[in-house]
């Protein structure tokens, strides 16, 4: 057995993203990134 468990931190960028139609700079995971879970700001 391992002295301490092993902790899996999500991928977090910060990335500029729409909340409320306004652009903000937010951390988000890579995953909801990839998945299109958020609107990135162009």
């Amino acid at each position: 057995m391992v002295a301490t468990r092993r902790r899996f931190n999500p991928n977090l960028q910060k990335v500029r993203i729409l909340v409320d139609g306004s652009p903000r700079r937010e951390y988000v995971c890579t995953r909801c990134l990839k998945a299109d879970k958020v609107q990135k700001a162009l």
